[in-house]
């Protein structure tokens, strides 16, 4: 887990390149939302599929070049997991209408990012923030990959992308709470040796 530090609510380290490549990918959301509302066309779904493609690239570069450029700040790690959070939660959601998702798997996937978003709330207010697991990035991985399958409006293929999309999903359910159940014991072991007097 990493301490934050007043220092790290520095103007400075707001508007970074890859922090700002995060606030882009917020930004993304309600464009998303917009072109998944009910009335939409295989012309919209494209264009949520392809603003979706762009907001995840967003994703991947972030943290390379904030390692690259060696500018990894605390509020990085921090406000990278909650746009990966609300984007997840936006397209979810709006597929509910179209669908391809089923509410129960959607209320599946958002629940568990709330109760993440939450214990990591909690750790702030202890002053660290819980650092995204490797297990918890192939969660990541594994709905982005079902959320490219399932948007792209094809019509001769699109029972088979629908079908892959919803596995990928699943998968990502495993591992989601699989990782919030590393996550409560990674905090669990931390607030425990704080507490510990030192000697």
């Amino acid at each position: 887990m990493l301490v934050l530090r007043r220092s790290d609510l520095s103007r400075q380290n707001f508007i970074t390149l890859p922090n700002f490549l995060t606030y882009l990918r917020m930004a993304s959301i309600p464009v998303i939302v917009a072109l998944l509302m009910q009335p939409s066309s295989d012309f919209s779904m494209n264009l949520a599929f392809l603003v979706y493609v762009l907001a995840s690239l967003t994703d991947l570069f972030d943290g390379f070049l904030a390692r690259r450029r060696n500018t990894v700040t605390s509020i990085g790690r921090l406000l990278d997991p909650l746009a990966d959070k609300l984007l997840t939660a936006a397209v979810l959601i709006m597929l509910i209408p179209h669908g391809k998702v089923s509410a129960w798997l959607a209320w599946l996937i958002v629940g568990r990012e709330i109760i993440i978003t939450g214990l990591r709330v909690i750790a702030v207010g202890q002053g660290y923030i819980i650092n995204a697991s490797r297990m918890g990035k192939n969660k990541m991985l594994s709905q982005s990959l079902g959320f490219i399958f399932l948007l792209p409006a094809i019509p001769h293929i699109q029972h088979s992308l629908d079908v892959i999309g919803i596995v990928f999903l699943w998968i990502s359910v495993f591992l989601g709470y699989y990782s919030a159940f590393d996550y409560f014991t990674n905090f669990y072991k931390e607030a425990k040796r704080r507490e510990q007097p030192i000697e």
